[in-house]
C-alpha cells in the first residue's frame, strides 16, 4: 500500500481499534428517528468518535469544514426502503471524494442478494479508484434477503471483499465469530444494527472485540439511546480502554445521571 493510503487508515484506525460512528442511514432510510437534527446530534457526538461514516449531501449540510473528524464517504446508493436494496450504483466518484477530503471511501456488497454480481464489481471499481489516489476502501456486507446471519455466510461474504482488494470490512456479529475473523486478511469491524438496550449493545462491543473484530461502526445504538453522548463514551470505554460489560455499563449510568451530558440539554 502507498504511502498515502497508509496515512489516511491510520487517521481512522487509532491504536489498531476503532469507534466508528454510522449516519449514512438517510441515503436508503430518509428521516431517520434519532437524526432529525443531525447538526446539533453530530456535533455532540463527534468529540468521542473515531471516524465518521457519512454521504456527502449530509457531510456538506452538517459538519463544519474546521472539523478535524476522519470521513469515511458513502459512495453507492440509488435505492431505497422502496425498492431492492441491492441494486445500487456508484453515486459519488472518486474526484468528488477527493475534493471532500475523505480518509477512506466505502460501498455496500450483497452477496446472495438480487444483484449480487453488480455490487460487487462496484466494489472492485472503487477500490481500482482508491489505489490508484491512495484512498482506502470499506466494504459493508449488507445481507441478502434470504441469507442467515450465521458464521458461513458472513465468512463468505468478508472474504469476498477482501479477495476484491477491500483494505476493512465491515459487517455483523454472530455466533462463532473467530471463524469469520480467521477467514478474512483484512480488518474487520463491527455493524451496530438495529436499537437494542444499552448494557446489550455494550455486550455486543466487547464481545466484537474479544473474537478478533477491531472495533464498531454503531449508529443507532448511540443515536436512538436515551442519552448518545454517555452511550458513545461507553463504547469507547469498551474498544479503547478494555472496559469489561459491567464497567461500561456504570459509566453509562453514571455520565446518564448528570444532566450535562444529554444532548437536549
Amino acid at each position: 500500500m502507498s504511502w498515502g493510503l497508509n496515512n489516511r487508515l491510520s487517521r481512522i484506525i487509532k491504536n489498531g481499534k476503532i469507534v466508528m460512528l454510522a449516519v449514512d442511514h438517510g441515503y436508503f432510510q430518509g428521516p431517520t428517528t434519532g437524526l432529525e437534527n443531525p447538526k446539533q446530534l453530530l456535533r455532540s457526538l463527534i468529540p468521542n468518535s473515531d471516524a465518521l461514516m457519512i454521504t456527502r449531501g449530509l457531510l456538506r449540510t452538517t459538519i463544519n469544514s474546521q472539523s478535524n473528524i476522519p470521513i469515511v464517504l458513502r459512495v453507492s446508493g440509488g435505492t431505497s426502503i422502496l425498492k431492492e436494496l441491492s441494486n445500487e450504483e456508484i453515486t459519488t466518484n472518486i474526484e468528488e471524494a477527493i475534493r471532500l477530503n475523505a480518509s477512506a471511501i466505502t460501498s455496500s456488497i450483497f452477496v446472495g442478494g438480487e444483484y449480487e454480481k453488480q455490487s460487487l464489481v462496484n466494489l472492485s471499481k472503487i477500490v481500482n479508484e482508491g489505489e490508484r489516489y491512495g484512498i482506502p476502501v470499506l466494504a459493508v456486507t449488507a445481507v441478502g434477503k434470504d441469507m442467515n446471519r450465521d458464521a458461513r455466510y458472513l465468512g463468505l461474504a468478508c472474504r469476498v471483499a477482501a479477495e476484491l482488494g477491500a483494505h476493512v470490512v465491515k459487517t455483523y456479529y454472530c455466533e462463532n465469530f473467530e471463524q469469520v475473523v480467521k477467514g478474512c486478511p483484512i480488518p474487520i469491524v463491527i455493524a451496530g444494527g438495529k436499537k437494542i438496550p444499552e448494557r446489550d449493545a455494550l455486550q455486543l462491543a466487547y464481545n466484537s472485540i474479544k473474537s478478533g473484530a477491531i472495533g464498531v461502526d454503531m449508529g443507532r445504538n448511540i443515536f436512538q439511546s436515551e442519552n448518545p453522548i454517555a452511550m458513545i463514551k461507553a463504547v469507547r470505554g469498551v474498544i479503547h480502554n478494555n472496559f469489561s460489560v459491567s464497567q461500561a455499563y456504570e459509566l453509562y449510568e453514571k455520565l446518564s445521571a448528570n444532566k450535562t451530558s444529554n444532548i437536549n440539554q
